[in-house]
C-alpha cells in the first residue's frame, strides 16, 4: 500500500508541470543539431628548455570541420588525428619561451590544421582550437640570462 502511495505521489510531481502549462499542447520537439566537430581525448604534450623536460601540459584540442564534412566518419578516425598531434608535439615541441605552464597554441592549430588536412583531404577541415590546456606540475618561468662579463685580455 504504501509503495502505491509513493509511486502516486512521484507521478503528480513529474505531471506538475504539464498541468501548470496547460496540459492540452505537446510540447515541440527540440532538433538537435550535431556539432561538426570533431573532440581529441586529451593529449600530454611536453614543454622542453635547453634540451631538458620541464613540464607536460595536456591539452584538449576541438578540429571543427565544414559544413559538408562527414562528421561521424571523422570522429571515428580521431585517434589518427590525435597520433599527429603527438608525433608533432614531440618532434617540435609547442614550448612557449616565457611560459613553462602552457603551450603556444597558435603554433599547435597551424601544425595540427596542416597534419588534419592531410588526413582527412582538402575541404574537410576548417579550423583547429585548443579549447583547455592544464599543465601537469609547476615549472617555475624562466629566468632571464644573466649578463656575460667579458674577460679580461691580458
Amino acid at each position: 500500500m504504501l509503495r502505491h502511495a509513493v509511486t502516486a505521489a512521484l507521478v503528480l510531481i513529474a505531471a506538475g508541470p504539464a498541468v501548470a502549462s496547460g496540459g492540452g499542447e505537446k510540447p515541440k520537439e527540440a532538433k538537435v543539431e550535431v556539432g561538426q566537430y570533431v573532440d581529441l581525448a586529451p593529449v600530454g604534450l611536453p614543454i622542453v628548455a635547453d634540451g631538458r623536460l620541464v613540464n607536460y601540459v595536456f591539452v584538449y584540442v576541438r578540429i571543427n570541420l565544414t559544413g559538408s564534412a562527414n562528421t561521424s566518419q571523422w570522429r571515428a578516425r580521431e585517434p589518427y588525428f590525435r597520433d599527429a598531434l603527438v608525433r608533432a608535439g614531440h618532434r617540435t615541441p609547442f614550448t612557449l619561451k616565457d611560459d613553462y605552464q602552457k603551450i603556444d597554441t597558435v603554433r599547435l592549430s597551424a601544425s595540427l590544421k596542416q597534419d588534419a588536412a592531410r588526413i582527412a583531404g582538402p575541404g574537410v577541415v576548417q579550423s583547429v582550437v585548443v579549447t583547455s590546456q592544464a599543465p601537469r606540475g609547476r615549472a617555475s618561468a624562466p629566468r632571464p640570462a644573466a649578463p656575460r662579463q667579458n674577460a679580461p685580455t691580458v
